[in-house]
């Protein structure tokens, strides 16, 4: 199964459009990790299991959840709540509670993947205002029965960044 991560596009509803047309045959879900800063009834944002971000002001998005994913559990959230610019301890801590395996993350606009306590912790970066790398990104996960977990990032013009590839099988 193949997920398309993406967060912070700070109101750019044309780069959302751009992803899903480019990736509606090659995905099975679309993640929005925050700071969309549009309505959640935005067509913009139709198909994509989303949360609120510290500039999201719509209170029909939800502050987190966990979505079953090709039968592996992942933490969705902005990040903000978690204070993911000082550590990754607390969202660790939250995904081991809520009995997730990945978290799908934003917030500091950073592009990252790692794996943390036997969690996989991925932040798209961001598809609008990156820090840290002049490209704006987003990034596909893919899991196999397997357990087998591939993260792969993109440029906003469909560019893999190879040097940010991502694997490792889930205990």
């Amino acid at each position: 199964m193949n997920v398309l991560i993406v967060s912070d596009n700070h109101g750019d509803e044309e780069i959302l459009a751009t992803l899903k047309e480019r990736h509606h045959s090659d995905v099975d879900a679309f993640i929005h990790c925050g700071d969309s800063e549009l309505p959640a009834n935005e067509k913009s944002m139709e198909y994509f299991r989303s949360v609120r971000g510290n500039c999201d002001f719509d209170d029909k998005y939800v502050e987190e959840r966990v979505e079953s994913i090709d039968g592996v559990n992942c933490f969705i959230t902005h990040g903000h709540l978690y204070n993911v610019k000082m550590s990754l301890m607390n969202i660790i801590y939250r995904a081991k509670e809520v009995g997730a395996s990945i978290v799908c993350y934003g917030h500091s606009h950073i592009a990252s993947v790692e794996e943390a306590n036997g969690i996989v912790l991925i932040n798209p970066g961001s598809i609008r205002l990156p820090r840290l790398r002049k490209d704006k990104t987003y990034a596909i996960l893919s899991i196999e029965q397997s357990k087998k977990i591939t993260v792969r990032y993109y440029t906003t013009e469909g560019t893999e960044v190879k040097e940010m590839s991502f694997e490792t099988i889930l205990e």
